[in-house]
């Protein structure tokens, strides 16, 4: 049997095990781009937390933000989905399934483009939600569209906003509270930034300029859950488990937190706090987003390919494999955690919290997952520890720096000229074209040369690293040693020389 309305009202006594969301026709107040297992895991489940409560009264209409995508899949199952929350909570292993019922429908833009401009006439919605993934919020230039969805989602919004401008004569009470979820610094002001831009591109007029910034709340966020997605490997089980079949269930940890930068005016229409959810509004973000990223997203992006090319291939194996787990704690709390201005316990609680939630049973977190666009992600999450480090100590960090080198030899597959290869996978990488072809150039080159060409690239890093002092000879050192005696044996003599073991 297939999860959708009809199921429930048949079936509704024998799903008195699950949380079941309320099924009233309420009136759609939110439009989100993105139909993906974060979205749907994330905010999603929250506003059903806050319809269950009566807090809300809302549905959600979801737009598909690419032209290929599960809206289909959706629509067919009513806009309904399970998100199975598992993990640890007060030193027990904990499950909980709950049926999302907040969605009601899903649109496909680039099939339906004058459909998803009609949206924008319903007097009812007030918010806009988003998770375009961390390349989504950018401006490329692009033709008004006239009839014809644009690839990019601020070219969307653009033309959305306009038409909700256009429908009620700019009226400041038609205006939104924009919550975008990518992982970007400032994502909600940049988003605001594209819009304004695809309107001058447009000849969208001063009018609606104003409209845009006096009339609508663009809100900066931060995000944080682990969200693996769809259990693939349980899936049978589960359905068994469940009574019935859902293509569109997600797993996800107990744990979640939304950090959201607005006024009280914003924080009085949704009343998370209420609903005994996580939210944090605040007046500065940046706190919580460097701990969440330094940290978090730090230890994920540092330990993957090392303890990928280790053998292992989930988060959960990395923590169970002691030689890689003693490698990520020693990049972690003697070479990040220094370099946060943070106060002792604050810093030290939120690793560990960390690493409780990487050592979840359930959650089967693939390290391929967190190794697609490793190079921008290094950038963002790894590198400003590794140069902090390096700035506050007068020496390179050990364990950061052996992550740079793993990066390298991942990328570059261990094919360099007069070296053997010793006990690499086999895989395929996933990041954008360039940084790919950029690579591939330089298979067959000698460490040192692909080395300087690397960390010279300021494209990848915003500078050139060459000029780190000692940098350069630290990774070539280390790439020859993965290259000869394998990941293992080269991670094992970090540790000595760290005295971690």
């Amino acid at each position: 049997m297939r999860l959708n309305k009809e199921l429930i009202t048949r079936n509704r006594g024998s799903l008195e095990n699950l949380s079941i969301g309320p099924l009233e026709d309420f009136v759609e107040r939110v439009v989100q781009f993105g139909e993906g297992n974060f979205l749907r895991a994330f905010v999603d489940w929250q506003l059903n937390e806050l319809n269950r409560k009566g807090l809300f009264k809302g549905k959600v209409i979801v737009v598909q933000p690419l032209d290929s995508g599960q809206i289909d899949v959706l629509n067919e199952q009513d806009g309904l989905y399970t998100v199975l929350m598992r993990g640890i909570e007060n030193g027990k292993q904990t499950e909980r399934a709950e049926i999302v019922t907040c969605i009601s429908r899903g649109i496909n833009p680039y099939s339906d483009w004058k459909g998803f401009l009609k949206i924008a006439t319903l007097p009812s919605l007030r918010y806009i939600v988003s998770n375009t993934t961390e390349a989504g919020i950018k401006y490329s230039k692009v033709d008004f569209p006239e009839n014809d969805c644009p690839a990019t989602f601020p070219a969307k919004l653009t033309a959305f906003l306009y038409q909700r401008f256009k429908a009620y004569n700019g009226s400041d009470e038609h205006g939104f509270i924009v919550i975008p979820c990518e992982l970007i610094e400032n994502n909600g002001t940049t988003l605001k930034d594209c819009v304004l831009r695809h309107s001058n591109d447009w000849g969208l007029g001063p009018d609606f300029d104003r409209w845009v910034t006096r009339s609508n709340y663009f809100c900066n966020t931060l995000v944080d859950r682990i969200v693996p997605g769809y259990p693939k490997d349980e899936i049978q089980e589960l359905t068994k488990k469940l009574g019935y079949e859902d293509k569109l269930l997600v797993a996800a940890e107990l744990f979640h937190l939304w950090v959201i930068h607005g006024d009280s005016i914003v924080k009085k229409e949704l009343p998370f706090a209420d609903a005994g959810l996580n939210v944090v509004w605040t007046d500065d973000i940046t706190p919580y987003r460097t701990l969440k990223v330094r940290i978090l997203n730090g230890a994920h992006t540092l330990i993957s390919i090392p303890s990928f090319l280790a053998g292992n291939d989930t988060v959960k194996q990395t923590m169970d494999d002691a030689l890689v787990r003693n490698l990520l704690y020693v990049g972690l709390f003697s070479e990040i955690l220094p370099t946060l201005d943070f106060e002792e316990k604050v810093k030290k609680d939120y690793a560990e919290k960390t690493l409780e939630r990487f050592r979840n049973p359930f959650v089967k977190h693939y390290l391929t997952s967190i190794m697609l666009n490793t190079v921008s992600k290094f950038k963002v999450r790894v590198l400003p520890s590794l140069l902090s480090y390096h700035e506050l100590n007068k020496k390179l960090p050990r364990v950061l720096t052996f992550s740079l080198s793993s990066l390298i030899a991942f990328y570059c597959q261990g094919k360099f000229a007069g070296q053997a290869q010793s006990g690499f996978r086999n895989y395929t990488r996933v990041d954008d074209s360039q940084v790919l072809d950029f690579f591939d150039k330089l298979v067959g080159a000698p460490v040192e040369v692909v080395v300087d060409k690397v960390l010279a690239n300021r494209g990848f890093w915003g500078g050139d690293l060459t000029a780190v002092s000692g940098l350069k000879e630290l990774v070539s050192e280390d790439l020859k040693s993965i290259l000869k005696h394998g990941m293992r044996d080269s991670i094992n003599e970090i540790l000595k020389e760290t005295k971690s073991i």
